[in-house]
């Protein structure tokens, strides 16, 4: 699948969106897994233009990449807002996520869903860059339908 670069705005999570289900298909993933992949990078994505961008007065765009293999599909995000390491954040631990949303400290579930959803999620940050890695696993049942 092509890169694709997208501005580092709001009006491009559809864009993005898109690009994720379409490569989810040309990685044969079932709707499910499809589409937690979609949230994954939407709520990533979301997080990157609104916080990374928007709120510390920058512009910038977010390239997006795809490796599939005959085992993972992986979709990394790429971004040159304000560092942000999703795995250093307070995300909800089990105790938490049953609490009623009163009680429950603001902030944190969306990217807790985004890790979760999954099955491999990496962040680095090199040459100023942001990079998001998000891995599925294709297993052999998927394939064959």
């Amino acid at each position: 699948m092509e890169p694709m670069t997208v501005p580092g705005t709001l009006d491009s999570l559809k864009t993005i969106a898109n690009y994720v289900m379409s490569a989810a298909e040309q990685a044969g993933l079932e709707k499910k897994e499809a589409y937690k992949l979609r949230l994954a990078i939407d709520e990533i994505a979301t997080n990157t233009v609104l916080h990374g961008y928007e709120e510390a007065g920058l512009t910038g765009n977010i390239d997006l990449t795809t490796k599939i293999t005959d085992k993972t599909i992986t979709i990394t995000l790429e971004d040159s807002a304000i560092p942000y390491n999703p795995l250093e954040h307070n995300c909800p631990d089990e105790s938490d996520l049953h609490q009623s949303l009163a009680e429950r400290d603001i902030g944190g579930l969306g990217v807790f869903l985004a890790i979760d959803g999954v099955d491999d999620f990496t962040y680095e940050f090199i040459d100023n860059r942001n990079r998001n890695h998000f891995t599925l696993n294709r297993s052999v049942t998927k394939l064959t339908r």
